[in-house]
C-alpha cells in the first residue's frame, strides 16, 4: 500500500507561509518606504506574501523560448 501524498515528508519545508513574522512585515514595509525607525510595531498594514511560482515545466519552457529568441537574434 503506498503513502497518501499528504503524509509524504518530502519538501515539508519549502511550503510558502501565508504568514508572515512581525519581523518580516517590518522588513518588506522598509524596503518600500512605509515604515521607519519609530514607528510604532502595533498595528501594522497588511503585507503581500510571495506570488506563486511557474511550474517547472513553464519555467524550463520560457527558458528554451528565450535561448531560441536569442539564437535568432545573433544570426
Amino acid at each position: 500500500m503506498s503513502i497518501h501524498k499528504s503524509l509524504k515528508l518530502k519538501n515539508n519545508l519549502e511550503r510558502e507561509r501565508s504568514v508572515l513574522t512581525r519581523w518580516e512585515r517590518i522588513e518588506k514595509l522598509m524596503d518600500a518606504d512605509k515604515w521607519r525607525e519609530g514607528d510604532a510595531v502595533i498595528g501594522l498594514p497588511k503585507v503581500r506574501t510571495k506570488f506563486k511560482v511557474k511550474s517547472r515545466k513553464a519555467q524550463k519552457k520560457a527558458e528554451a523560448e528565450a535561448a531560441q529568441a536569442e539564437a535568432e537574434a545573433g544570426e
